[in-house]
């Protein structure tokens, strides 16, 4: 098994646009050719559009492309554009006047990173996908993570700058990859040695208190803590699975969240994992989905190392010679 580029796994173009003064953004996952979808939703509170799409039984066989944007549900109208792009393309679902583009949307909650009246429209997600035949993808403060922060249970004064990552595989012709938008409440792990790489720190700045612990000295019923959180994703490979398998892939890969985001999946965040096959190659759907809870653990990593200090939130590039593990 070797590391290879996102950019490699055929079938997919990715694509990123931000506004840096508004602090948002949104990343493009284009399938043209169409591609098998499923979802699974582990957070109480998604910001998304036409995910029902996805269930097993829904008539739709086939999407066209997945958005991951910023601006709460504010964001949802960046799809439209989307749309536009794929159908001035001949891209969609045949319906005989027109051919329709699928495209399913997740967002993350950072409208109070820059201003909470910016947000991704039809406009940028059109621009994205300009930026998709480009293969403009980057890691960091780009696209949908350009507003993603992590360690927000103490407010945002000792929260850090997180961003969008990605990482992919290949074990023979079988490529399996993982894009994540990294917006949490709590704290960020390295999940192969288990020391934390960023989250909720302590008052000097240079050291990290324990989200969890955070929660349980509190133990109150209080406002709505959490509606700056949500981490969104997906997988994406060339092998061939149906949507049941897919939606299975999915919930398997949120096991890379949980091994890597603590807390995670609380009542009010919206994580979200799409997965995504374009048939190139047969697998087992679970080995399959075994490998992607690694793979998006790993993509969550280069996420919060990828990020650069922004907004006033520092970052684990300007940190990690002076923080300490301390939980």
């Amino acid at each position: 098994m070797r590391e290879i580029s996102i950019r490699d796994i055929p079938g997919f173009q990715i694509g990123q646009e931000e506004d840096r003064e508004g602090a948002t953004g949104c990343t493009v996952i284009l399938c043209g050719t169409g591609a098998t979808a499923g979802l699974d939703v582990r957070g109480g509170g998604p910001a998304s559009r036409e995910t029902e799409l996805l269930k097993p039984v829904a008539a739709a066989q086939a999407i066209h492309a997945v958005v991951l944007g910023g601006g709460s549900a504010f964001g949802l109208d960046a799809a439209g554009g989307v749309m536009r792009y794929l159908e001035e393309r001949g891209i969609g679902f045949d319906v005989g006047v027109t051919k329709v583009p699928l495209v399913c949307q997740s967002d993350i909650f950072d409208l109070g990173i820059g201003s909470a009246h910016v947000r991704p429209d039809a406009e940028m997600a059109y621009r994205a996908c300009v930026n998709a035949e480009k293969g403009n993808y980057r890691n960091g403060n780009y696209g949908a993570g350009t507003g993603a922060t992590v360690g927000k249970v103490c407010g945002g004064a000792f929260a850090m700058k997180s961003g969008i990552g990605s990482y992919a595989v290949q074990n023979g012709d079988l490529m399996v990859g993982a894009v994540v938008v990294v917006n949490a409440l709590g704290d960020v792990y390295d999940w192969k040695d288990g020391k934390k790489a960023a989250g909720v720190l302590k008052e000097d700045k240079k050291s990290f208190r324990d989200a969890c612990k955070v929660m349980y000295e509190r133990n109150q019923p209080g406002g709505n803590r959490f509606v700056e959180n949500t981490t969104i994703g997906a997988v994406i490979t060339n092998a061939e699975f149906n949507k049941t398998q897919l939606c299975r892939i999915a919930s398997l890969a949120h096991n890379g969240l949980a091994r890597a985001i603590r807390p995670v999946h609380t009542s009010a965040d919206g994580d979200s994992i799409y997965a995504l096959s374009t048939g190139g190659c047969q697998a087992d759907a679970d080995m399959v989905g075994t490998l992607a809870a690694e793979v998006m653990a790993e993509a969550i990593l280069v996420a919060v190392k990828s990020a650069d200090a922004a907004y006033g939130f520092p970052s684990w590039k300007n940190l990690q010679e002076n923080i300490i593990q301390s939980v």
